[in-house]
Parts: C-alpha cells; sequence; structure tokens
C-alpha cells in the first residue's frame, strides 16, 4: 500500500509596494539564494521563457525563448511521431506449426500420452487459444492444475472438450482447482485427500485405470516469506499416506505442480533462493521422503545431468526468454512401472501460461 504523505500548498510572499530609491531591495529566491531587482527603464518587449527541467542524468537543460507570434506562423508545423507500443515480456501466442509433438529423436515406440499442465486460470488460458495444444499433443488423458474455476463458471471450452470425460474439483473462492480429462472413462474417480483443511481448495484428482492409478495435483506453495511451510508440510504427510495406500493396490502415477525444485540442477539460481518458497531444505526434503517411499522422478531417470530443464517461469523480468526458471512440474511412477514408460518431454514452446506442459510417453 502507498502511503500519502502530507503536501505543504505553495508559500505567498507579499510584495512591498514602497520602495526605498536609495536602497535596492532583494528577492528571496526558493533555494535561498538572493538576487537584486533591477531598476524599471520603461517598458520592453517581454520574453517568456519555458520552465526548466531537470533531466534523468542530473543535467539541467537551459531555459529556451518561445518564438514570437510572427515566427511561429512562418515556422513549418512538424508531425509528432507516434509512440511505439512497448513490446510484451513474455509471448503469449504459440506457433504450433514448429513444434514436433512427437518424442524428440522419434526412435522410441509409444501407444500411451498424459499430459499435464498449470494453466495459472483456466478461462485465461482458453482465451490464449491454450486449448490448441490438446489438438496438436493428442493426449489420451490431459491434467490441469490451478483452474481457478469452480464448474458453473467453466467456459463451453472447457465442458466440451471434444472426445474426453472432464472430471472438475474447485472449492467457491478457491485460487487452486484442479482437473483431469480422460478419453477413457476411469473406473473410479475420488475427489480431494480427505482432510477438511487441504480440501477447501481443491488440490487433488485420483482417477482410477486398469492398470494404474493417476493423480493429479496442485500442491500447496509455502507462500512469501514461508507464511504457509506448515501447512505444506502438513499436506506432504497426507500425500505420502494417500499414494502410500494406492501403491499398494496398483502402480501409480504422479502428476502436476508439486511446487518444488528438487535439486539445485532444477532451478536458475539456487543460491539465491535457499530460502525461498519451493527451494527450502524443508520441501525438498519432502520430496525426498516421496521418491523414498518407491517413485521415481522420470525426467531425473532419463536426463540425470540435463541442465536448464524448466516447466515455469515467473511473468517478470522476462524471464521466460532468458529461461530464467524452476521445474515444478513432475510426472513420478511406482519403480515397478517404470518400465512402461518411454519418455517424459517438456513442451517448452507451448505459451499461455506461466508454466509449459509436460508429457509422459508409455508404452501399455
Amino acid at each position: 500500500m502507498k502511503n500519502s504523505d502530507d503536501v505543504d500548498g505553495p508559500e505567498e510572499v507579499a510584495e512591498t509596494k514602497k520602495a526605498s530609491k536609495s536602497t535596492k531591495k532583494e528577492k528571496v529566491e526558493a533555494n535561498g539564494e538572493s538576487e537584486p531587482v533591477p531598476k524599471k527603464r520603461g517598458r520592453a518587449k517581454k520574453s517568456v521563457e519555458e520552465p526548466v527541467e531537470e533531466e534523468e542524468n542530473g543535467e539541467v537543460e537551459p531555459p529556451v525563448k518561445k518564438p514570437t507570434k510572427e515566427k511561429v506562423a512562418k515556422a513549418p508545423k512538424e508531425k509528432k511521431a507516434k509512440a511505439e507500443p512497448k513490446p510484451k515480456l513474455n509471448k503469449a501466442a504459440t506457433n504450433f506449426s514448429n513444434i514436433d509433438f512427437g518424442i524428440p529423436g522419434g526412435e522410441k515406440e509409444f501407444n500411451y500420452k498424459i499430459s499435464s499442465i498449470n494453466v495459472a486460470g483456466l478461462r485465461a488460458f482458453i482465451e490464449k487459444g491454450g486449448f490448441e495444444f490438446v489438438e496438436h499433443e493428442k493426449p489420451d488423458i490431459l491434467c490441469l492444475q490451478e483452474t481457478k474455476c469452480v464448474e458453473d463458471q467453466l467456459p463451453d471450452a472447457a465442458k466440451n472438450l471434444k472426445g474426453y470425460h472432464p472430471y472438475w474439483l474447485c472449492k467457491p473462492g478457491g485460487h487452486a482447482g484442479v482437473a483431469l480429462y480422460s478419453k477413457v472413462m476411469p473406473i473410479h474417480v475420488e475427489y480431494g485427500i480427505g482432510d477438511p483443511e487441504q480440501d477447501s481448495e481443491g488440490r487433488i484428482l485420483t482417477a482410477e485405470y486398469e492398470k494404474f492409478y493417476l493423480v493429479c495435483t496442485y500442491v500447496p506453495n509455502a507462500g512469501r516469506k514461508l507464511v504457509t511451510l506448515d501447512k505444506r508440510l502438513r499436506w506432504n504427510k497426507l500425500f505420502e499416506a494417500h499414494v502410500k495406500r494406492l501403491d499398494a493396490k496398483k502402480p501409480v502415477i504422479i502428476t502436476g505442480d508439486m511446487n518444488v525444485a528438487h535439486a539445485e540442477i532444477d532451478l536458475a539460481n539456487p543460491k539465491s533462493n535457499k530460502r525461498n518458497a519451493g527451494f527450502t531444505q524443508e520441501e525438498r526434503d519432502g520430496m525426498t521422503d516421496l521418491l523414498n517411499l518407491g517413485f521415481v522422478d522420470t525426467f531425473r531417470h532419463f536426463y540425470p545431468d540435463k541442465e536448464k530443464a524448466y516447466t515455469f517461469w515467473t511473468y517478470m523480468a522476462n524471464a521466460r526468454a532468458k529461461n530464467v526458471g524452476w521445474r515444478l512440474d513432475y510426472f513420478l511412477t511406482s519403480e515397478r512401472f517404470l518400465g512402461k514408460v518411454v519418455d517424459n518431454v517438456m513442451r517448452s514452446e507451448v505459451m499461455g501460461s506461466d508454466h509449459c506442459p509436460i508429457t509422459l510417453f508409455l508404452k501399455l
């Protein structure tokens, strides 16, 4: 919030009507210096001066005299140059014709795709043409996070995505929200994690399929100055119990914005973010604990040493163009399911959100 300071009005300076003929009066200027009052010598032609302006570099431009009326009439009129529009910091439109939606190299065989993206507001994402991604990627299952949109607010494009069975979870007034679109109807869909505090925002959908469970999640953020770190750590324990229960029955695929960069390689500036949300030691340890339950970070499985591979870029400071980002979006799978996983690909060229889509390729 901006503070409003009291502003004093300009001081009024009274002029004396009588002046001594032998003594020169001095005017007191605003800067504290005095200037002698010139003697009256009859009427002279006035020249009007522009106000003195201080430039950004601290230099002062000399006063410029205004031309007389005759000169103004003769002077040619100059056309004002149109101000050029300021460039956008981050692109919003995607050139889909330049993107190969297969697996890089094209040598791996697959027959199933799952895609995930934090849309940063489903309605805005659709307005930016974000659902064109679905037409090109053609995933068998699409998972969305941070939809910020309860069911009665959903645009028609979200309600009627051709060829998909839709499932949504977002609470009124919630800033979270998740959604799942599936070509094949799941056996069962579970909404929430079973905890009133965490389920008040709508952060998890669990869909059961014949060969696996799919968990679409938007993990709570630790917040500015880590004000919600405790809430995040409580979530971690609930989530571990949830996926452990599922994994006892059949393999599990976990996907979504998990709001943590697990290792230093997973963000551009690790040293300056040690105590910032998403890279605290507590959050990183939470990811380690989850993996130790018998899950695999599939991206790091295929690309253990790949640097500058990110899924999120802040809208500020042209971060995406400079690739100053974080890897916050994941596909984790049960260790025993890893043989079905062919690849994990980031679609960093796809715009429409401050996150990019990720796609898991499977051979079932």
